[in-house]
């Protein structure tokens, strides 16, 4: 599968539309929404804030209520309780017609008769307005998103991020005050799912849009997002920077979820101001306590916060190299250890460690070793 990727025409067409663009971003918040079916909470007293032009993503694995969140952006499910203001106005009770939002698909959902000029047209045409006006406006946004020169074809007739980009130049369009993206990327393979998200992080930032995107995908989520809500159960397990959710989780359930984490036991011995000296069987480590008393404790360690050795333990933890996986920029160890086994990333051009290899195991907690709290 192939995608043009013409950045240069992006750019400008973004500079362009930025400076003729009749909307500005506009705000979303919750206030204590939930939406239930029957005695089921799907979303259950959700609240948060999304600031006009920034992308929040929706975060959390299958059946958490990121997407039933997500429509009731849209209009196109209604809150059983709670408040959704959009740009500062009231929504909570308007259709989805009545809202000025646009929504991306995860199906893309375009009308296979119609070309791709057609079904960038379509909304404006339903809107009442003219057969040159809704074409020029879509041949805008095509340029936009780089598809200029394909305005005659059939969706079928293009690439899966070809029909990914005409679905953002359809919902782009009619210039909405927030834009919704449903699991974007979940039909592309890997190498175009990085790259169309590069485009729609592009795209947001050039045009300044408000932008709500759910995905499952932790990696999508912390390469495009301002800001992340994680969900689970419901609920908002937790909200922050990428960064954030991925070095202070507030829980066992985020350390877990947003990338992959080591939790292990330790013991809090000592605190000193804001920092800590955890002991981890034989090891001790100073990291920030975060409000956590003394006593026992669980860490989240990522995976390339682990060091290994070939050799005797030393000052560090005896362990044994179980698998060794070479993929490419990085290898991926399983190691057997006194504290459990440890899923280990050493990135670089280092020899692979062979299976049966003893090895000394020490921690870097500057790059990704967090106490957490409640656990």
């Amino acid at each position: 599968m192939t995608m043009t990727r013409p950045m240069n025409q992006m750019t400008s067409a973004a500079t362009i539309s930025r400076g003729t663009s009749k909307k500005q971003a506009a705000s979303v918040e919750f206030r204590n929404v939930t939406k239930r079916y029957g005695d089921v909470k799907a979303v259950d007293t959700v609240s948060f804030n999304i600031e006009p032009g920034t992308l929040v993503t929706l975060l959390g694995p299958s059946g958490c209520g990121k997407t039933t969140t997500l429509r009731m952006i849209a209009g196109l499910e209604m809150a059983s309780e709670g408040q959704i203001f959009i740009g500062g106005r009231d929504v909570t009770r308007l259709s989805a017609a009545d809202r000025d939002v646009s929504m991306v698909f995860q199906s893309y959902a375009l009308f296979p008769h119609m070309s791709v000029l057609e079904n960038v047209a379509y909304g404006p045409s339903v809107q009442g307005a003219s057969k040159k006006d809704a074409e020029a406006m879509a041949v805008e946004k095509l340029g936009l998103v780089g598809l200029s020169g394909l305005e005659k074809r059939a969706p079928s007739e293009l690439s899966g991020g070809q029909q990914q980009r005409v679905a953002v130049a359809r919902a782009l369009v009619l210039e909405p005050q927030v834009l919704l993206f449903d699991e974007p990327l979940s039909n592309l393979d890997a190498k175009l799912r990085r790259r169309v998200r590069e485009d729609i992080r592009e795209l947001q930032q050039s045009l300044n849009l408000t932008v709500a995107y759910v995905t499952h995908d932790q990696e999508e989520a912390l390469a495009v997002s301002d800001k992340i809500i994680v969900m689970s159960n419901a609920r908002i397990a937790q909200t922050g920077t990428p960064r954030e959710l991925y070095e202070e989780p507030a829980d066992l359930f985020v350390a877990d979820f947003i990338g992959d984490a080591n939790i292990l036991g330790g013991q809090l011995v000592e605190t000193d101001g804001a920092r800590g000296r955890v002991k981890i069987d034989s090891l001790f480590v100073d990291l920030p306590h975060r409000g956590v008393g003394q006593g026992a404790v669980k860490l989240a360690v990522r995976p390339d916060a682990i060091f290994l050795n070939e050799g005797p333990a030393g000052e560090g933890l005896a362990g044994s190299v179980k698998k060794a996986s070479y993929l490419g920029t990085q290898v991926e160890y399983e190691v057997d250890t006194p504290i459990g086994e440890l899923f280990v990333v050493q990135y670089g051009s280092r020899d692979m460690i062979q299976p049966g290899t003893p090895v000394s195991i020490t921690f870097a907690p500057q790059r990704g070793v967090a106490i957490i709290p409640g656990a």
